[in-house]
């Protein structure tokens, strides 16, 4: 998949990851590249400006198998930042798809 696609809606997994559940940052790399191939290196510096920006909070957990993790919760701010995303993401798509099925106002 084209770089610059998977960088564009890295965010908005991120969002949908977190709205259900605090995760983890490998956790959500594991459940993103079930899907989409990406690595570690591409997540943690979106976390950081997302945590930076006020749209997801941390803090740590003692974890059984190693040091304590570093949790990521969505915060309300960046719920309403998610749910706006997350309109324009699928006006976004229709409008591709028109567009691909030819289906353009001339």
């Amino acid at each position: 998949m084209n770089v610059q696609f998977k960088k564009g809606v890295l965010e908005l997994l991120v969002f949908a990851l977190l709205k259900d559940r605090d995760h983890y940052g490998y956790e959500m790399v594991e459940k993103i590249s079930k899907h989409i191939n990406i690595s570690e290196g591409s997540i943690y510096p979106l976390l950081r400006r997302l945590s930076n920006e006020g749209y997801v909070s941390t803090y740590l957990e003692e974890s059984q198998s190693g040091p304590p993790r570093k949790y990521y919760a969505i915060t309300n701010f960046g719920k309403k930042q998610y749910e706006g995303q997350i309109e324009e993401w699928f006006e976004f798509i229709n409008s591709v798809n028109m567009i691909l099925k030819g289906e353009t106002d001339e």
